[in-house]
């Protein structure tokens, strides 16, 4: 392929309630969606990571650790385990088991209500399984807040955390959890931590690759045919999982659309003729619809 075009920003202005046509024939006119959702789609859906959302939930953290945003505090060297697990028992919290703060999500299921359609998503906040998706329907790849894995790790195996999240955010004081509540391997005694996909360590476990595997059975089953490829909010930070995975697909059917939707879009020349773009805030090109 060659180098992507970029594409500037649209001039149309559209009040919120109208359709955005171009979007919704497209997908009508679909026999299967593919959806690829990354970071810019649950910030559009309100769950960001910095600003004034970061400031209200960690401003005592803020003030004792000088944090800056949710992303890098995910990093930052804790000084004791109580400290680093009242800090992500928040952060798990609030991007996982707090309600969804505005129904984006839910506009986009309404929006593939009666298709075929998977989605694959970088994003590990569960934000489409608590909006109603159907859970086999969804491969959330890079792992999910709501599970805890070996630190070692002694096994392929993870386990939910909920009540022991809610447990150390009603318990914590002064930036620390009780000593009791710091969590540990069930199997083997080792430190817990998040199943996310940070280093060689991430556990893909039975439950990973079932849903890789009928991720791979939906696009084994449409490689011909009227299939869109609906990339949502995906960026630059990891492009071979969505992006570059969607381009490569379009190019090779030439029946395939590929939609996207992002402040910041480029598109090989070769897919041009296939391609529709939405440059733009993904809640108000979404928002159409809803």
């Amino acid at each position: 392929m060659s180098s992507p075009t970029k594409t500037s920003p649209a001039t149309d202005s559209y009040s919120a309630p109208m359709p955005e046509p171009r979007l919704a024939e497209a997908i009508a006119r679909a026999d299967a969606v593919v959806v690829g959702a990354g970071a810019g789609l649950s910030a559009a859906a309100g769950l960001t990571y910095d600003g004034e959302r970061f400031h209200r939930l960690f401003g005592d953290f803020i003030a004792a650790y000088q944090l800056t945003d949710m992303y890098s505090s995910a990093f930052f060297q804790f000084p004791s385990p109580e400290v680093r697990w009242a800090y992500w028992s928040r952060h798990i919290m609030a991007n996982r088991y707090d309600p969804l703060p505005t129904d984006l999500y839910g506009r986009l299921r309404g929006l593939l209500d009666g298709r075929e359609y998977t989605v694959i998503t970088t994003n590990v906040d569960h934000a489409f399984i608590r909006a109603g998706f159907d859970p086999e329907r969804v491969f959330a790849v890079q792992g999910n807040y709501g599970r805890w894995q070996c630190s070692v790790p002694c096994r392929q195996e993870t386990w939910g955390n909920e009540s022991a999240v809610r447990r150390m955010v009603a318990e914590q004081r002064d930036q620390r959890i009780p000593t009791a509540l710091v969590p540990s391997c069930p199997w083997c005694g080792a430190p817990a931590t998040m199943n996310l996909r940070v280093d060689h360590t991430f556990v893909q476990d039975p439950a990973w690759y079932a849903s890789a595997e009928r991720y791979q059975r939906f696009l084994d089953d449409h490689t011909e045919g009227v299939t869109l490829y609906l990339e949502l909010g995906v960026g630059w930070n990891t492009p071979g999982i969505i992006k570059y995975a969607f381009w490569r697909r379009v190019a090779q059917n030439p029946a395939a659309a590929y939609a996207v939707v992002n402040r910041d879009i480029a598109v090989p020349r070769e897919l041009v003729a296939q391609t529709l773009t939405f440059p733009g805030d993904l809640s108000e090109v979404l928002g159409r619809h809803g």
